[in-house]
Protein backbone atom coordinates (compact mmCIF):
# COMPACT_ATOMS: atom_id res chain seq x y z
CA UNK A 1 0.00 0.00 0.00
CA UNK A 2 1.69 3.17 -1.22
CA UNK A 3 -1.17 5.70 -1.26
CA UNK A 4 -4.48 6.19 0.49
CA UNK A 5 -6.65 8.59 -1.52
CA UNK A 6 -9.42 10.44 0.30
CA UNK A 7 -12.51 12.19 -0.92
CA UNK A 8 -12.92 15.58 0.79
CA UNK A 9 -16.53 16.66 1.41
CA UNK A 10 -18.39 14.13 3.53
CA UNK A 11 -15.25 12.07 4.20
CA UNK A 12 -12.66 14.43 5.71
CA UNK A 13 -14.72 17.60 6.08
CA UNK A 14 -18.20 17.84 7.56
CA UNK A 15 -19.51 20.42 5.11
CA UNK A 16 -23.26 19.81 5.37
CA UNK A 17 -24.14 23.20 6.87
CA UNK A 18 -21.85 25.06 4.45
CA UNK A 19 -23.26 23.24 1.43
CA UNK A 20 -26.87 23.80 2.43
CA UNK A 21 -26.22 27.50 3.01
CA UNK A 22 -24.48 27.84 -0.38
CA UNK A 23 -27.18 25.85 -2.16
CA UNK A 24 -30.01 27.92 -0.65
CA UNK A 25 -28.41 31.15 -1.94
CA UNK A 26 -28.26 29.65 -5.43
CA UNK A 27 -31.80 28.29 -5.09
CA UNK A 28 -33.08 31.76 -4.22
CA UNK A 29 -31.29 33.30 -7.19
CA UNK A 30 -32.44 30.72 -9.76
CA UNK A 31 -35.78 29.71 -8.20
CA UNK A 32 -34.85 26.15 -7.25
CA UNK A 33 -36.16 24.44 -4.12
CA UNK A 34 -34.26 25.21 -0.90
CA UNK A 35 -32.95 22.59 1.54
CA UNK A 36 -33.40 22.30 5.28
CA UNK A 37 -30.87 20.65 7.58
CA UNK A 38 -33.70 18.55 9.03
CA UNK A 39 -34.26 17.03 5.57
CA UNK A 40 -30.67 15.85 5.21
CA UNK A 41 -31.15 12.28 6.46
CA UNK A 42 -33.89 11.72 3.88
CA UNK A 43 -31.85 13.43 1.13
CA UNK A 44 -28.91 11.08 1.85
CA UNK A 45 -31.14 8.17 0.80
CA UNK A 46 -31.68 9.67 -2.67
CA UNK A 47 -29.47 9.35 -5.74
CA UNK A 48 -28.11 12.55 -7.34
CA UNK A 49 -30.80 12.30 -10.03
CA UNK A 50 -33.53 11.98 -7.39
CA UNK A 51 -32.12 14.91 -5.41
CA UNK A 52 -32.12 17.11 -8.50
CA UNK A 53 -35.76 16.21 -9.13
CA UNK A 54 -36.68 17.00 -5.51
CA UNK A 55 -34.92 20.38 -5.71
CA UNK A 56 -36.48 21.23 -9.09
CA UNK A 57 -32.97 21.44 -10.51
CA UNK A 58 -32.18 20.25 -14.07
CA UNK A 59 -29.03 18.08 -14.07
CA UNK A 60 -27.75 19.58 -17.32
CA UNK A 61 -27.10 22.82 -15.40
CA UNK A 62 -24.58 21.16 -13.07
CA UNK A 63 -21.49 22.46 -14.97
CA UNK A 64 -22.86 26.02 -14.66
CA UNK A 65 -23.94 25.81 -11.02
CA UNK A 66 -21.06 23.82 -9.45
CA UNK A 67 -18.43 26.63 -9.81
CA UNK A 68 -20.90 29.12 -8.29
CA UNK A 69 -21.64 26.70 -5.47
CA UNK A 70 -17.97 26.33 -4.52
CA UNK A 71 -17.43 30.09 -4.72
CA UNK A 72 -20.16 30.57 -2.11
CA UNK A 73 -18.72 27.61 -0.19
CA UNK A 74 -15.39 29.49 0.00
CA UNK A 75 -17.11 32.38 1.82
CA UNK A 76 -18.10 30.02 4.66
CA UNK A 77 -14.90 27.93 4.76
CA UNK A 78 -14.35 28.76 8.44
CA UNK A 79 -17.61 26.98 9.28
CA UNK A 80 -16.29 23.65 7.99
CA UNK A 81 -15.66 21.00 10.63
CA UNK A 82 -13.15 18.14 10.57
CA UNK A 83 -14.79 14.78 11.28
CA UNK A 84 -13.64 13.46 14.66
CA UNK A 85 -10.80 10.98 14.27
CA UNK A 86 -9.87 11.79 10.66
CA UNK A 87 -6.81 13.83 11.62
CA UNK A 88 -5.58 10.87 13.69
CA UNK A 89 -5.93 8.61 10.63
CA UNK A 90 -3.93 11.01 8.44
CA UNK A 91 -1.25 11.35 11.12
CA UNK A 92 -0.99 7.58 11.65
CA UNK A 93 -0.72 6.86 7.93
CA UNK A 94 2.07 9.43 7.67
CA UNK A 95 3.92 7.79 10.59
CA UNK A 96 3.67 4.42 8.85
CA UNK A 97 5.14 5.85 5.65
CA UNK A 98 1.92 5.65 3.64
CA UNK A 99 1.31 8.66 1.40
CA UNK A 100 -2.08 10.37 1.39
CA UNK A 101 -3.85 12.33 -1.33
CA UNK A 102 -7.19 14.05 -1.84
CA UNK A 103 -9.18 13.77 -5.07
CA UNK A 104 -12.27 15.95 -5.05
CA UNK A 105 -14.76 17.94 -7.11
CA UNK A 106 -14.24 20.79 -4.65
CA UNK A 107 -11.61 23.47 -5.44
CA UNK A 108 -7.96 23.07 -4.48
CA UNK A 109 -8.03 26.51 -2.85
CA UNK A 110 -10.87 25.48 -0.53
CA UNK A 111 -9.14 22.24 0.43
CA UNK A 112 -5.76 23.91 1.04
CA UNK A 113 -7.37 26.54 3.27
CA UNK A 114 -9.16 23.87 5.29
CA UNK A 115 -6.05 21.71 5.75
CA UNK A 116 -4.00 24.74 6.81
CA UNK A 117 -6.64 25.84 9.33
CA UNK A 118 -6.62 22.35 10.86
CA UNK A 119 -2.79 22.05 10.87
CA UNK A 120 -2.79 19.05 8.51
CA UNK A 121 0.49 18.92 6.62
CA UNK A 122 0.75 15.23 5.73
CA UNK A 123 -1.44 15.24 2.58
CA UNK A 124 0.98 14.93 -0.36
CA UNK A 125 -1.28 15.60 -3.34
CA UNK A 126 -4.57 17.37 -4.08
CA UNK A 127 -6.25 16.81 -7.45
CA UNK A 128 -9.53 18.54 -8.26
CA UNK A 129 -12.09 18.77 -11.04
CA UNK A 130 -15.41 20.59 -11.21
CA UNK A 131 -16.91 17.62 -13.14
CA UNK A 132 -18.64 15.67 -10.39
CA UNK A 133 -18.98 12.51 -12.51
CA UNK A 134 -15.40 12.43 -13.84
CA UNK A 135 -13.57 11.08 -10.81
CA UNK A 136 -12.51 7.88 -12.59
CA UNK A 137 -10.50 10.03 -15.03
CA UNK A 138 -8.82 11.80 -12.10
CA UNK A 139 -7.97 8.47 -10.52
CA UNK A 140 -6.52 7.11 -13.77
CA UNK A 141 -4.49 10.29 -14.21
CA UNK A 142 -3.21 10.00 -10.65
CA UNK A 143 -2.10 6.38 -11.13
CA UNK A 144 -0.28 7.30 -14.34
CA UNK A 145 1.33 10.39 -12.78
CA UNK A 146 2.63 8.46 -9.77
CA UNK A 147 3.42 5.29 -11.79
CA UNK A 148 1.22 3.21 -9.51
CA UNK A 149 -0.78 0.04 -10.06
CA UNK A 150 -4.42 0.04 -8.91
CA UNK A 151 -3.64 -2.46 -6.12
CA UNK A 152 -1.04 -0.10 -4.62
CA UNK A 153 -3.70 2.43 -3.60
CA UNK A 154 -7.04 2.43 -1.82
CA UNK A 155 -9.75 5.09 -1.97
CA UNK A 156 -11.81 6.37 0.97
CA UNK A 157 -15.10 8.01 0.01
CA UNK A 158 -18.73 8.46 0.95
CA UNK A 159 -20.74 8.58 -2.28
CA UNK A 160 -22.13 6.23 -4.89
CA UNK A 161 -20.17 8.04 -7.62
CA UNK A 162 -16.93 7.34 -5.70
CA UNK A 163 -17.63 3.61 -5.79
CA UNK A 164 -18.50 3.68 -9.50
CA UNK A 165 -15.28 5.58 -10.28
CA UNK A 166 -13.18 3.08 -8.31
CA UNK A 167 -14.82 0.10 -10.03
CA UNK A 168 -13.94 1.63 -13.41
CA UNK A 169 -10.27 2.00 -12.44
CA UNK A 170 -9.89 -1.24 -10.48
CA UNK A 171 -9.15 0.55 -7.20
CA UNK A 172 -10.53 -0.86 -3.95
CA UNK A 173 -12.72 1.53 -1.94
CA UNK A 174 -13.60 1.97 1.71
CA UNK A 175 -17.07 3.53 1.88
CA UNK A 176 -17.63 5.65 5.03
CA UNK A 177 -21.10 5.86 6.48
CA UNK A 178 -20.85 9.40 7.91
CA UNK A 179 -20.93 11.15 4.52
CA UNK A 180 -23.49 12.31 1.95
CA UNK A 181 -24.85 8.97 0.68
CA UNK A 182 -26.61 6.46 2.89
CA UNK A 183 -26.20 2.68 2.68
CA UNK A 184 -29.52 2.51 0.79
CA UNK A 185 -27.93 4.46 -2.07
CA UNK A 186 -24.53 2.72 -2.22
CA UNK A 187 -25.22 -0.91 -1.35
CA UNK A 188 -26.17 -1.87 -4.92
CA UNK A 189 -22.68 -0.77 -6.05
CA UNK A 190 -21.10 -3.18 -3.54
CA UNK A 191 -18.25 -1.17 -2.00
CA UNK A 192 -15.23 -3.36 -1.16
CA UNK A 193 -15.18 -2.27 2.48
CA UNK A 194 -17.38 -0.25 4.84
CA UNK A 195 -16.25 1.89 7.79
CA UNK A 196 -18.52 3.24 10.50
CA UNK A 197 -15.73 5.27 12.14
CA UNK A 198 -12.33 6.72 11.15
CA UNK A 199 -10.66 4.16 13.46
CA UNK A 200 -12.10 1.40 11.25
CA UNK A 201 -10.32 2.91 8.23
CA UNK A 202 -6.99 2.19 9.91
CA UNK A 203 -8.08 -1.34 10.87
CA UNK A 204 -9.07 -2.09 7.27
CA UNK A 205 -5.86 -0.68 5.80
Amino acid sequence: MKYVIFDFDGTIADSKIVFISAWNKIAEKYHFEKMKLTELENIKKLTIKERCKMLNFPMYKLPIIIPQLYKLYRQSINDLELFDGIKDVLTELNKKGVNTAIISSNSEENIQLFLKRNNIESVKDIICSSHIFGKDKLLSRFLKLKQLDADEVIYVGDEQRDIIACKKTGIKIIWVEWGYDSIEVVQAEEPDYKASSPAEIMQLI
